[in-house]
């Protein structure tokens, strides 16, 4: 693709480009179909007039937007040529991450980011759909001990399912171990129908339905019941040392300091930890202190543990998803502002006459 500068006149600080895309790439791929990807782009970028003309698109406008507008188009040809096809979402991300680095150049590159594949299984490939969640699966490279933390929809225990997949398949590790509290079921257990695996299961079957998506359904029940995959309810951990393991502690915004405490301590040799949960959605009975919480103060400073905190935008759902979730934090902090106010009682006066504000006089004088 080749960017040309225009050397019209300009108003100071305004520029224009004009960038020739290659007829090896069709400009449905890039502006979509109906012009949906391009319409996304002139919204990203507000500042700069944005045409398009055959196999040519001219943005003119603000310098620093018209710089931006060149570098999208640049990752999203190296997006395509990895076969991948664009969608709207991965554009609006691309647009964030482009602003990102160009304020923090560390920042790695949208194609980075779209093309760093995890697993691939069946003509599906999980890869990080946000720089958060990038930074996230790297963290789970370089450190024994992961947490991730963020609302419901970020990823969190999908992509630490993938990686525990992937380093089973790399013969990394020997067996993968998934584990969640089963908080919900409480007390009422004994009301459900069926054994205790029975009872407990439907609290295990996201986990279940994530591995589904990453391995051969018909090798699972095989794994199972070689140990090699291990599904389990956290109470099962106790007592337990876990080498040569990818270990998955799911939900753990519901587990006490107790149960956290025992969980992180089952770490063995050769072994990887990732916990995920959400601090927003705590089901612990009322008065109990989720175990997430407290870890934070606890182990932040210890070598080798990460905490990966992710936001609401890394919601890879339905964009609908992330306003309600913005929407309920912002709900939180009014609540806790207006609960935290010092309440202020009124001043009770003594009052004699209406409106006076005084107490009535004693009389000294004695009635014959």
């Amino acid at each position: 693709m080749s960017q040309t500068p225009t050397n019209g006149q300009q108003r100071p600080g305004a520029a224009s480009a004009r960038i020739v895309i290659p007829e090896r790439h069709p400009m449905v791929t890039l502006l979509g179909a109906s012009d949906s990807l391009l319409r996304v782009i002139e919204q990203g970028f507000p500042a700069a007039d944005i045409h398009v003309r055959g196999n040519e698109v001219t943005a003119t406008g603000d310098r620093a937007e018209v710089d931006l507008v060149q570098q999208l188009f640049n990752e999203m040809m190296l997006v395509l040529r990895t076969g991948q096809p664009l969608t709207e979402d991965a554009v609006e991300r691309s647009i964030a991450m482009l602003r990102s680095a160009a304020e923090d150049p560390a920042h790695p590159a949208p194609s980075e980011v779209f093309t760093a594949n995890i697993l691939s299984n069946r003509g599906r490939t999980i890869r990080p759909k946000t720089l958060n969640q990038q930074r996230y699966v790297d963290a789970i490279d370089k450190h024994t001990i992961v947490f991730g933390l963020g609302p419901a929809g970020t990823g969190k225990t999908y992509l630490a399912m993938a990686k525990a997949v992937q380093a089973l398949q790399a013969k990394e590790v020997n067996r993968i171990i998934l584990t969640r509290p089963a908080v919900e079921a409480g007390e009422r257990l004994g009301f459900l129908p069926g054994t205790l695996y029975e009872k407990i299961d439907p609290y295990l079957r996201p986990l279940y339905d994530a591995l589904h998506d990453m391995m051969d359904p018909d090798s699972i029940p095989r794994l199972m019941a070689a140990g090699t995959i291990e599904v389990a309810p956290l109470a099962y951990m106790r007592g337990r040392t876990l080498n040569d393991a990818f270990i998955i502690l799911d939900e753990a915004q519901n587990t006490s300091p107790e149960q956290m405490k025992m969980f992180l301590t089952r770490l063995g040799f050769n072994s990887r930890v990732v916990v995920t949960g959400d601090t927003s959605q705590i089901d612990l009975p009322g008065g109990t202190r989720s175990g997430l919480k407290i870890v934070q103060e606890i182990l932040a400073d210890v070598p080798d543990i990460h905490f990966s905190v992710l936001t609401s935008t890394d919601v890879v759902r339905h964009k609908l998803v992330g306003r309600i979730v913005d929407a309920y934090e912002r709900w939180d902090a009014q609540q806790e502002t207006e609960t935290s106010a010092p309440s202020r009682k009124p001043v009770q006066r003594r009052t004699g006459k209406a409106g006076t504000g005084r107490a009535p006089r004693q009389s000294h004088r004695t009635e014959s």
